[in-house]
């Protein structure tokens, strides 16, 4: 691997808008072997993660992507005039909870988890495009079916759904958080 590679690599991961996969990086590499694509990934995420550095190359969203340290978020806030993050009401992060653990779901399997009815909630994950719409299942009705979106995994800082965590790891947190509590 090159230093000319690393840099356009770099280059290439700069001027994305969102994560840039492996794949998409081949494509535009052509006949570079994937080997080194990812060996000058892993050279600039070890060297920009380094201290003393205010931005940083993270995986999420199946791809690289360029993102300010968290400790800057409120200075970077200011300078871009970007208000606080709408954080999500209890009810809609139970419904992405939902959807993200049981997807594909229909609105009425998210409700019968939920106990109440879902709509206001799948409405305000579909105007923060947390969640799409991916079809309808073949039942009486034809209700909609939704899953989470790629916006989903860059919201969370996820590279993919297989780093949710598991059911066993969610009840010892709890277990862990109510005997801290005793």
């Amino acid at each position: 691997m090159t230093d000319d590679l690393k840099a356009l690599v770099e280059s290439l991961i700069f001027v994305s808008q969102e994560p840039v996969s492996l794949e998409r990086l081949q494509a535009v590499l052509e006949g570079v072997p994937a080997a080194d694509i990812q060996a000058a990934v892993d050279e600039l995420v070890a060297g920009y993660g380094a201290g003393g550095r205010g931005i940083h190359i993270i995986r999420a969203g199946g791809g690289w992507i360029f993102s300010t340290k968290p400790g800057h978020d409120r200075e970077v806030r200011r300078l871009l005039q970007i208000e606080r993050k709408n954080r999500l009401s209890s009810a809609g992060l139970e419904t992405l909870a939902v959807i993200a653990y049981r997807q594909p779901v229909t609105q009425s399997e998210i409700s019968a988890v939920r106990g109440v009815d879902s709509t206001g909630s799948l409405k305000t994950l579909l105007d923060k495009k947390l969640i799409k719409i991916v079809g309808r299942k073949k039942a009486p009705g034809n209700p909609l079916v939704y899953r989470t979106s790629d916006e989903f995994l860059l919201y969370l800082g996820l590279n993919g759904l297989d780093e949710l965590p598991s059911e066993e790891e969610i009840a010892k947190i709890l277990q862990e958080e109510k005997a801290a509590d005793a």
